[in-house]
């Protein structure tokens, strides 16, 4: 790290500094994803196609005959640092939060194309044997991934527990899952074939960081004297607030299937933060006219990282998990049923045409189709 680049204590603390670069990483997606394209023509041999329209989103999907199939593999990320950081705090286990969170991170993904949630498989590597030894933690981790599975309707299929000394640190564990669903009727296939100028946009609001920023959330605790148990809001520690759980949004897509509702894209608001709403190709601008409330949380991370809004709403949810873009006369029945399943929603903009671009007029910022290249 360069003088230049080196935060100081009180200075701007960014994703990069905590170690998040995406110029670095992005490429290596877009080089994979053009490398992958060309292995499509195999389903052939097999009888069937894939969906060319599904590379570059969230969720694969595949012509099959009578529906479509889509899968997806995420991993939970560094949060599960944070979870052993407070255990040794707090003497209690936070993994059946972070076993949601690892479970939401496929789901929430796999029902941006349109997708029903089959069967999810875990993967679970730990730094060595010991890992496994502890059974309150362990115990925890299955309690907490079986019940996020019974939330979102899903057969929990298997899974692997490898233990990889000298791969995954010591005392640690790296948790995956997977996931494959099915689109079925066909016409619930959500690829922004049919978005449009006109559209509206609903946000479904998240529960605090979910499982993206905590590269940058671990990194400010250098700055708080009393670290994870700083306390954010009355009875509440930084450390618990980031441990919340990510919502888990099937429930929502699955209730507006029953109602006749399609969305015309979705975005899982992720990695990138509020630029996941440019995540779609074509050139359309997304206009936001009101914002959801930031969760304590963001706002304390936002504020002690001396980040502008530009940079947190460009980085993290702010409140805001998940995008959907519906028929504008459809929008309020969104949020209706949306928050019927326990999520709250609100209608925050439209869709326009014009250059590819994202407006959020409450905030003054915007962002350019250069500040998000996925493909």
């Amino acid at each position: 790290m360069t003088d230049a680049s080196r935060p100081d204590a009180h200075g701007t603390l960014s994703y990069e500094q905590s170690g998040v670069v995406y110029d670095l990483i992005d490429p290596l997606k877009v080089a994979a994803q053009r490398a992958a394209a060309a292995t499509g023509a195999n389903l052939a041999a097999h009888g069937f196609t894939e969906i060319v329209a599904s590379r570059g989103e969230s969720a694969y999907v595949v012509d099959v005959g009578p529906f479509h199939l889509a899968s997806i593999v995420e991993c939970l990320g560094s949060k599960a640092l944070v979870a052993d950081a407070m255990h040794e705090l707090t003497g209690r286990s936070w993994y059946d939060a972070i076993a949601q969170d690892t479970i939401a991170m496929a789901i929430n993904d796999l029902i941006t194309v349109g997708a029903t949630p089959l069967v999810v498989q875990a993967y679970w590597a730990a730094g060595g044997s010991d890992w496994f030894g502890d059974s309150q933690r362990a115990q925890a981790l299955v309690a907490g991934w079986k019940a996020a599975c019974d939330r979102c309707g899903v057969a929990w299929g298997g899974g692997e527990t490898p233990a990889l000394a000298g791969i995954v640190a010591d005392g640690r564990i790296d948790l995956a899952a997977s996931c494959t669903g099915i689109v079925n009727p066909k016409t619930r296939l959500s690829l922004g074939d049919k978005l449009g100028a006109g559209d509206a946009i609903v946000l479904l609001a998240s529960s605090g960081i979910h499982a993206n920023g905590l590269s940058l959330a671990r990194k400010l605790v250098e700055r708080l004297p009393q670290g994870y148990l700083t306390e954010i809001a009355p009875g509440l520690s930084y450390g618990a607030a980031l441990l919340a759980p990510t919502v888990l949004y099937s429930p929502v897509t699955e209730a507006l299937a029953r109602s006749g509702i399609v969305p015309h894209y979705c975005a899982n608001i992720t990695g990138h933060g509020w630029r996941k709403l440019l995540r779609h190709p074509a050139a359309l601008s997304y206009r936001i006219e009101a914002i959801p409330p930031v969760p304590a949380v963001l706002r304390f991370i936002q504020q002690h990282a001396r980040q502008d809004n530009h940079e947190a709403y460009g980085t993290l949810n702010m409140g805001a998990g998940f995008a959907l873009f519906v028929a504008a006369d459809r929008a309020q029945a969104c949020v209706e049923i949306a928050r019927a399943q326990g999520v709250e929603a609100m209608v925050a903009g439209r869709v326009e045409a014009g250059p590819k671009r994202l407006v959020i007029e409450p905030l003054g910022l915007e962002y350019g189709s250069d500040e998000l290249q996925l493909r």
